[in-house]
């Protein structure tokens, strides 16, 4: 083979002149490579043709190739699952029998197709025609049995959503090569095309339905522009219930905007108004701040000069039960006046290390996909420390909200959120605060919903607690005192919190029922009320 390759490079395919045995060898390779294209084009043909015999036959046999895994919820129920179907399709070039094609597809279809209309499509000149899309299995089955030439079965996979608009945001969808593009279809697109086990998410889908009809029903009575509801499992960090809306179809994508498609618990970024005397209140327990407050009048933030920089109201209707409250009643009666005085006697630096400490200073890289950035104040003066300390001036996703909290009423271990399902075992995550001010902060919480205005949601036979929030919007910078964020969030039971729930209205308005007011206690509570009377025996069946 060498002295072959040496004569072509010296002389070209032609060989030397004269060199017979050159000659030779140059025809002995050209028709040595000859006979190896002729036999892989061959092998390649028989392979191509026993492949689509393959496929009728799958078909036949009832073997098709199911490509992704389903998705299922905790209890098994499918939230998305590939259908094998067929088309039928007619290539008139390669028809043989024109007649019995003709009245095969006649006596199928009797009442779309004659025989002199497809012997018209035969005629045609045209390459491929679509006979009928999705079509039955018996139909399917008459087809093949027949076996004419030109006239076959496309098979085709199509990924159903069986709980259509209830999953949208959190299962997602996958686009036309059947890669996952949004939810667990994009997060677990590996696994869900390499496996054939379903893949088995921690959600309940009994739970999700009680959260999507309360919260669309709260955002058609108060007219809210939109609603978010979280079920958090406290120690094992199962999400059982994830909603936002709006929402979309995942079967139908173009019946939607695509701003609709946006799972706002983790893309929107709020100012989340009083919840944050949640943690105002740990970090004043945790300083060994233990003295009462003057709340009976405004309090004034006074700049280096002595000039007032800001003046710091609570609500019209709020009224102290006497001049001067403790920490934990500060946050019982959610006084604004109270909190930022707590705020200003926090060494300097504090609310940034508890806010990075539970991870309210950066986005969230979850398992399931990545938060919005919060936004936090550019500097810390004795104006935003006050602010932020009742829950403005920084912006945070509601999901930053829920897994706070829960880290502050736990006892104190910071849980990252997960989709799949988990046994039940020992706490697992980092330690954020001590277990005896986790324990102190709960106490504060069921009293919350047992005497303040968070009544609404508490439940017969399991003590609840919870906070309230209600939070101006910025629009374009400015407060808007007519645009509100409304939530409360919750845990059950009190002594042993086994979970967390948010629940938040995207600007709710004031009808009749509620005397036009628009306020968490009037909104977000009733709410969540009616969502833990319809879950609770769901959770502890």
């Amino acid at each position: 083979m060498f002295e072959v390759g040496r004569d072509i490079f010296k002389h070209g395919f032609t060989g030397a002149p004269g060199n017979a045995l050159g000659h030779k060898r140059l025809r002995f390779v050209y028709g040595f490579f000859v006979a190896v294209f002729i036999i892989f084009v061959a092998r390649t043909f028989q392979l191509a043709l026993q492949g689509t015999d393959r496929v009728r036959q799958g078909y036949g046999d009832g073997a098709w190739i199911v490509n992704r895994a389903d998705i299922v919820d905790r209890n098994g129920d499918i939230l998305a699952k590939n259908v094998m179907s067929g088309h039928v399709t007619l290539r008139p070039k390669q028809v043989k029998d024109a007649d019995a094609v003709a009245q095969l597809i006649h006596d199928i279809f009797p009442y779309d197709y004659s025989v002199a209309n497809v012997l018209k499509m035969l005629d045609s000149g045209r390459n491929f025609y679509y006979i009928k899309k999705y079509a039955s299995d018996a139909v399917r089955a008459r087809i093949l049995t027949a076996k004419l030439s030109g006239l076959d079965i496309e098979v085709v996979q199509e990924r159903k959503y069986p709980k259509r608009r209830l999953f949208s945001h959190v299962v997602g969808f996958v686009g036309n090569d059947g890669h996952g593009l949004e939810g667990a279809e994009r997060v677990y697109d590996d696994y869900l095309r390499d496996n054939d086990a379903p893949l088995q998410l921690s959600l309940d889908s009994r739970i999700q339905s009680v959260f999507y009809e309360q919260l669309s029903a709260a955002m058609q009575r108060y007219q809210a522009k939109g609603a978010m509801g979280m079920l958090m499992n406290s120690s094992t960090g199962e999400m059982i219930a994830m909603v936002s809306l709006p929402d979309y179809d995942p079967e139908n994508l173009n019946a939607d905007s695509m701003s609709r498609r946006s799972f706002m618990p983790m893309r929107g970024v709020f100012e989340m108004g009083s919840i944050f005397k949640v943690f105002n209140t740990a970090m004043a327990m945790e300083n060994g701040i233990n003295k009462e407050y003057y709340v009976k009048e405004p309090f004034k933030i006074r700049d280096k000069f002595g000039r007032v920089a800001a003046t710091i109201h609570d609500v019209r209707s709020f009224r102290p039960p006497r001049p001067h409250l403790s920490v934990e009643e500060i946050m019982l009666h959610s006084c604004n006046v109270g909190s930022v005085q707590i705020a200003l006697d926090l060494p300097d630096g504090t609310q940034q290390e508890f806010f990075h400490r539970v991870h309210l200073d950066k986005p969230l890289s979850l398992e399931f996909g990545k938060t919005e950035t919060p936004l936090l104040p550019r500097k810390w003066g004795p104006v935003e420390r006050a602010t932020v300390s009742f829950g403005h001036g920084i912006s945070v996703t509601p999901m930053h909200l829920l897994l706070a909290v829960n880290s502050m009423t736990n006892g104190g271990i910071y849980i990252y959120p997960t989709l799949q399902k988990r046994s039940f075992g020992p706490l697992r995550g980092e330690r954020v605060l001590a277990d005896d001010i986790s324990s102190r902060l709960r106490s504060v919480m069921l009293r919350i919903a047992e005497e303040t205005s968070a009544k609404q949601a508490r439940i017969a036979g399991i003590q609840i607690g919870g906070k309230t929030a209600t939070a101006e919007k910025r629009i374009n910078g400015k407060i808007d005192k007519f645009r509100n964020l409304t939530a409360f969030v919750g845990i059950f039971p009190v002594a042993a919190p086994q979970y967390t729930i948010l629940v938040v209205l995207d600007e709710p308005k004031g009808n009749e029922e509620t005397f036009g007011l628009r306020t968490a206690a009037w909104n977000a509570v009733p709410t969540t009320g009616k969502i833990l009377n319809a879950i609770l025996p769901l959770l502890f069946e």
